[in-house]
């Protein structure tokens, strides 16, 4: 199962694509995607959107998992967010990709085991995780691959449970 996971952002959307194979977690491709401020916020949707696609394309994943939008303080920041969230979730359900979505807490519960852990903590286990050199850079890049694997654990366990019910 191939699973790419989003960090979503207006200035930078991470992405990051894992295999899962078995219990083995393998790394395929990571990085971001940046837009610039200077350019008008309808065009950088827009940006957003066709990298995406093409990411998609190019490596061609079986599921999507994004952050959830959580509340912010900076209702601007929450908004345009949101709108990076919805152009890259319509890039995925025009290709007919599932899309999983996770909150922060889950995501850190899932890669740390404890929902109020640390950002470096996670970056840390997503390194581990993943057999990485180095902490993957920008930050949201290292959180996009903690969504992912966040997901190729809750497919899983998801999997097992559905199989459970029809014997």
């Amino acid at each position: 199962m191939r699973v790419l996971g989003i960090d979503p952002g207006i200035a930078i959307v991470g992405f990051g694509f894992i295999d899962k194979q078995g219990h083995k977690l393998v790394p395929v491709q990571y990085g971001s995607i940046q837009t610039e401020s200077t350019t008008d916020s309808a065009v950088r949707l827009q940006e957003i959107y066709e990298a995406l696609v093409h990411l998609i394309d190019k490596y061609k994943p079986d599921a999507m998992a994004i952050e959830k939008l959580f509340f912010n303080k900076n209702v601007t920041t929450a908004l345009t967010v949101g709108q990076a969230r919805g152009v890259l979730m319509l890039a995925a359900v025009q290709k007919g990709i599932p899309i999983a979505e996770y909150t922060p807490l889950q995501v850190k519960q899932a890669i740390v085991g404890y929902g109020k852990a640390e950002k470096k903590q996670v970056q840390e286990m997503v390194r581990m995780f993943l057999k990485l050199a180095a902490v993957p850079k920008p930050d949201d890049v290292a959180d996009a691959l903690a969504i992912a694997i966040c997901h190729a654990h809750s497919a899983g366990l998801q999997q097992k449970l559905n199989g459970v019910g029809k014997q």
